[in-house]
Formats: structure tokens, C-alpha cells, sequence
């Protein structure tokens, strides 16, 4: 048994009966408080951690069984035994089904007191330590899937820097969709975890290209229509890699959706102005930007004016004005702190 640290409080409108019940609890190692009265109970239990409480059904003024509940509400952690005469005991056993661990009779069997008391206690740690334990566990169990998440979706980046890395012209090209897109969301003003969510999304956006050929993700020259439906591909492949690692819908629907139009003519599934994603909206500004303003083997970069300009053309119809217009504020800040 463990007492050190228990502290039972004992309430009762009668001194005598206090202090005899203090007097025995003290000999069992445990720590003792009185009250003569709901009002000092309260008192005492705002001012101290009380793990019992020896309570008297009737008492003057407010009685044991009305201040049972309260104590119950506001100190869920105290066991409660409720002390009753034998002409009461229908009382107590309903002060049971609102909470109270078990009701003694009087006159004590001093005996059967402490019996009762360490019962009750025993029980108040157990059901401490397996809610601890609980919670703990829950905690670990996050922790490790959250850690595991983040090393498969580094993974994923390693994959898309991977696959950047055996094209010149796109080295870089995520990282850089990824910032510009943060821009664009902070300017909107996202909150910091949509934010971030953008961020993972534009390092991710185009990892669905590890299933498109390397002739034609690398083809000098126009596309045919075969393979242009082939690097289309790129986007619904991308949200499937990342559906088994990736659980937040928001950053698989971005993925999916950055090649739509604002207009309903993009693809894969012809979605059209606010159907499209808000992150899948704020990608498609950042990554039509960076390719324009690559070199690509097929075509020369455009300058930084000449694409702004296009994105402004594209307002609209390609993209969502809010968006563009966002995207272009951030161009300007940045020329002007230069």
C-alpha cells in the first residue's frame, strides 16, 4: 500500500467523529484533513490535492449528497466514500451511482474504514495509471507515425530531386515551385498549417513523373499527342505514389490538380474555377512560372517581365485571378527590395 503522498479528507458536521477518524487514518501513514461543512470541504479541496474524501450524507446546510456531484465534476480525480446511518443507506447507494467509490455505516467499524479506504484508493491508481498509460501510448504511437510520415515523404522529395537531377533543365524546379508557392499563400493569407501544406505539396507536385519515360519527360522538340496524354499521366500518378505515406487530402488533391484550369480545359478531370483546390490553384501559378522562366531543351527562358505578363494574361482563364494577382504582388515586393 502506498500513502505517503494520499491526503483524505475527512467531512463531517461532528468533531468527535473528525477526530477519531484523523486519528486512525494518521496511524495508517496516511495524511489527514477536516472540514465540518460542504462550504470548508470546498475550501480545502481548492487549497490542496485530495485524493479521498470521507463525506457525510447529512449534514447542516448543504448536506454530503448534494455536494457529491460537485465534487465530482470539478475533482474527477478524488475518490469519494460517503458516510451514512443505517437508516440512509438507500441514500448511499444512489450517491454510488452518481460517483462514490462505497458508503460505511455508522457507528464506525473502524476496521472496515480503512479496509473501504484503501480499496478505494487502490482503485483511483489504477484507473491514474492506465489512463497515463493510455496517453502515453497514444503519444508514442503518433510520434512514431508522424516520424515515419515525415521519412517517407522525405523519401518522396529525395525521389523528386532524384528525378530533377537527371534533367538539367528541371534541377531545382520543385524547390523552387515549393517557395513561390509559400509566397503566394502567405500573401493570401493562409494560415501557417495550410501553408505548410502548400510547401510539401510544391516539393511533391511532380513526383508522378517517375512513371513517365525518360525519352519524353527529355524529348527535344513538340509532343505528340500520345505522349502528351502520357506526361499527363504524371499528375494522377503522383497522388498515387503518395496516397499510402501522404493521409492529409489536401496536399493529394494539390498534387493531382496543379495542371487544371481556372477555366475547366486543364486536366486530369476538367475541374473549373473553385472546384479546383485552393493549393492546386496556388501551384499551378508557381509552377507555370518557374517553367517559363527555365531553360528548357526545347525552348529558351523567358524573362522574368515577359512571364509575369503571361500570368497576367492568363488571369482567369488559366488561372485564379486572386492567385495570379497575389503571385504578381509577390514579384513586386521582391523587385522593389532589391
Amino acid at each position: 500500500m502506498t500513502t505517503e503522498q494520499e491526503r483524505i479528507l475527512i467531512v463531517d458536521d461532528e468533531e468527535a467523529i473528525r477526530r477519531l477518524l484523523y486519528q486512525k487514518l494518521l496511524g495508517e501513514g496516511y495524511r489527514g484533513e477536516e472540514a465540518g461543512s460542504a462550504e470548508q470541504a470546498l475550501d480545502k479541496l481548492r487549497s490542496n490535492t485530495i485524493e479521498l474524501v470521507l463525506l457525510d450524507i447529512k449534514m447542516p446546510g448543504k448536506s454530503g449528497a448534494e455536494l457529491l456531484p460537485g465534487i465530482k465534476a470539478s475533482y474527477p480525480d478524488t475518490a469519494v466514500i460517503m458516510a451514512t446511518a443505517i437508516t440512509d443507506t438507500s441514500t448511499a447507494i444512489q450517491c454510488m451511482k452518481e460517483g462514490a467509490y462505497d458508503y460505511l455505516t455508522k457507528p464506525f467499524n473502524l476496521d472496515e474504514v480503512i479496509l473501504s479506504v484503501d480499496r478505494a484508493l487502490e482503485k483511483r491508481r489504477l484507473e491514474l495509471e492506465n489512463r497515463d498509460y493510455q496517453q502515453h501510448l497514444e503519444q508514442k504511437v503518433e510520434a512514431q507515425a508522424k516520424k515515419i510520415r515525415a521519412s517517407f515523404l522525405n523519401a518522396m522529395t529525395a525521389l523528386a530531386y532524384a528525378l530533377e537531377a537527371k534533367d538539367i533543365y528541371t534541377s531545382g524546379h520543385s524547390q523552387r515551385v515549393a517557395e513561390s508557392a509559400v509566397a503566394i499563400a502567405k500573401e493570401i493569407g493562409m494560415p501557417p498549417d495550410s501553408i505548410n501544406k502548400v510547401r510539401l505539396a510544391g516539393l511533391v507536385h511532380d513526383i508522378g513523373k517517375i512513371g513517365v519515360k525518360e525519352s519524353v519527360l527529355n524529348k527535344v522538340g513538340k509532343l505528340t499527342d500520345d505522349e502528351f496524354e502520357h506526361i499527363k499521366a504524371h499528375c494522377e500518378i503522383g497522388e498515387h505514389i503518395l496516397t499510402p505515406i501522404v493521409e492529409d487530402e489536401e496536399i493529394l488533391k494539390a498534387v493531382r490538380h496543379h495542371h487544371e484550369r481556372y477555366n475547366g480545359k486543364g486536366y486530369p478531370d476538367g475541374l473549373s474555377g473553385e472546384q479546383i483546390p485552393l493549393g492546386a490553384r496556388i501551384l499551378a501559378v508557381a509552377d507555370a512560372y518557374d517553367a517559363m522562366t527555365s531553360e528548357r531543351s526545347y525552348r529558351k527562358a523567358m524573362s522574368d517581365e515577359t512571364a509575369c505578363t503571361e500570368i497576367e494574361r492568363g488571369k482567369g482563364t488559366q488561372f485564379d485571378t486572386e492567385v495570379a494577382d497575389a503571385f504578381l504582388r509577390t514579384k513586386k515586393s521582391a523587385t522593389s527590395a532589391v
